[in-house]
């Protein structure tokens, strides 16, 4: 049997990342915690070097290894959420410390890791028949930082 999970490499502090993410995101948890054995590079002897942990069921392995290699917004985690109280909560949460907001649904956190919180409405609208329609909408989205749903909702709708 295969397994697949996302493996993020940092220059340093990714333990606290994980520890952040599992604190914001609810049924998340960290599994396992290797530290570091004398004679890693860029890697103090017995710093947290591995972790291992689930986001909502997902699978994510967090390596802090020392510069060799950086995180870029090629990579994101997209939390989809079901209310505008759940965007906002996200939003606020992810971004609090030192993030950043970004353009559409995406933020950075204080870790430099990227996140869309997207509403499924989002998705709904865009699959709607009306071309003319999603054609607003997606000019709306495009000039968000927070997705609004009453805001694509309306777009939509041509109001």
């Amino acid at each position: 049997m295969t397994a697949i999970r996302t493996h993020l490499w940092f220059p340093e502090r990714g333990a606290e990342a994980a520890e952040f993410w599992v604190s914001v995101v609810p049924n998340s948890r960290i599994t396992r915690v290797v530290h570091a054995a004398q004679g890693v590079p860029d890697v103090e002897p017995g710093a947290p070097f591995v972790v291992e942990l689930e986001l909502d069921g997902h699978a994510v392995t967090v390596l802090t290894a020392g510069p060799s290699f950086t995180l870029d917004e090629a990579f994101s985690f997209v939390l989809a959420v079901d209310t505008q109280e759940e965007v906002d909560r996200y939003w606020d949460a992810l971004a609090a410390g030192g993030g950043s907001h970004g353009p559409c649904g995406w933020l950075k956190d204080r870790f430099g890791v990227s996140w869309q919180v997207v509403p499924r409405a989002l998705d709904d609208i865009m699959g709607r028949p009306d071309a003319a329609g999603v054609q607003r909408a997606t000019q709306a989205m495009l000039q968000m930082t927070k997705l609004d749903v009453a805001a694509l909702e309306a777009a939509y709708a041509g109001e």
